[in-house]
């Protein structure tokens, strides 16, 4: 059973991780020479998994900012050519935004950086705590606030080699905007 303490220690621990893996990414992201934010490389990743251009209020929404935040990421974006604002085709009020050839080749040295962040992150640990981890992390992704978590956390853990590895990056993009 935990103790308020504990939860408190472990909360402060998830909380110097997330930051550490932003600080990480960043450092990527600026050696990759892309001159793309980490915001922008999100905006980028979520455009890649959608079925077709999306409008900025659905990107503002699927990322959980608001639509003048949208406005200034794919301002940059547009800017350095690697978006473009397009009409939609059934109603010339609406702009949707898609990926340019210059953003898709981005996303691809972006990719790069991506996993060499991650595999600095993750050097410490053994094949066996990665697999762990994973599983860990999969069970706290997953949870809906109404319904709790997806999988019943009384079965399933180690069960195969790799199981749970990219299951993030899977439900990335399994979304369709």
């Amino acid at each position: 059973m935990t103790t308020p303490d504990s939860d408190s220690l472990l909360a402060e621990q998830l909380l110097r991780l997330t930051r550490r893996v932003h600080r990480i990414q960043k450092h990527h992201l600026e050696r990759s020479g892309l001159g793309v934010t980490p915001a922008q490389a999100r905006l980028l990743r979520t455009l890649a998994h959608c079925d077709s251009p999306p409008r900025m209020a659905d990107l503002a929404e699927r990322l959980e900012v608001v639509p003048r935040a949208i406005t200034t990421l794919v301002d940059g974006l547009e800017g350095s050519g690697k978006v473009r604002r397009v009409p939609d085709p059934t109603n010339r009020r609406v702009i949707r935004i898609e990926l340019t050839e210059d953003g898709r080749k981005a996303l691809r040295q972006l990719r790069g950086a991506r996993m060499s962040a991650a595999e600095e992150i993750l050097d410490p640990l053994t094949d066996l705590e990665r697999q762990v981890l994973s599983g860990l992390l999969d069970a706290l992704v997953d949870v809906n606030p109404e319904r709790g978590p997806k999988h019943d956390h009384g079965h399933g853990h180690g069960q195969g080699q790799g199981q749970g590895q990219g299951q993030g990056q899977a439900r990335e993009q399994g979304r369709t905007c």
